[in-house]
């Protein structure tokens, strides 16, 4: 598979699946004898990825997503998302990489993305389920239709 094909279809899954997590920290006092140092600047915010919000809103579209079940929506298409940005960003790191990579090096920046898509995956899953447990009926039978159709697409 080249790589070209490779970054392609992790690319596309990478739509479907996200990682969640934040830390948050709580700075010290400062004393009145220090002066206290401003805090860096927060990390710049990706821009929004237009073939995730495709996406995204088709979903919401196409499942018919209500606004009762809105919040835990916001938390998938998040997920999804911040899924996308990971991916993207290591794929760059990667391509950046390649033409100093050892054979040995390419092993392992292939493994962190296989691992990253595999957690971002399981991340996803877990969002996904509290979805699909607010889903009424026919929204479980077209989200099952859609999921059907994007498996079996993936293999023609």
């Amino acid at each position: 598979m080249t790589s070209s094909l490779l970054r392609t279809s992790i690319a596309a899954v990478a739509l479907s699946f996200g990682l969640c997590g934040a830390a948050f920290a709580q700075a010290p006092a400062a004393t009145p004898a220090v002066a206290a140092t401003p805090a860096p600047a927060p990390a710049p915010v990706p821009a929004p990825n237009p073939a995730v919000e495709q996406r995204i809103n088709a979903l919401q579209s196409q499942l018919g997503i209500t606004p009762a079940q809105t919040p835990l929506w916001s938390a998938f298409a998040q997920a999804m998302r911040e899924n996308a940005a990971t991916t993207e960003q290591l794929f760059q790191q990667r391509a950046s990489a390649a033409v100093t990579m050892s054979a040995v090096d390419n092993m392992h920046s292939y493994a962190t993305l296989a691992k990253t898509y595999a957690d971002d995956t399981a991340s996803l899953s877990t969002a996904f389920d509290s979805l699909y447990a607010s889903l009424s009926p026919t929204q479980k039978q077209a989200a099952d239709t859609l999921f059907r159709q994007q498996a079996t697409a993936k293999k023609r």
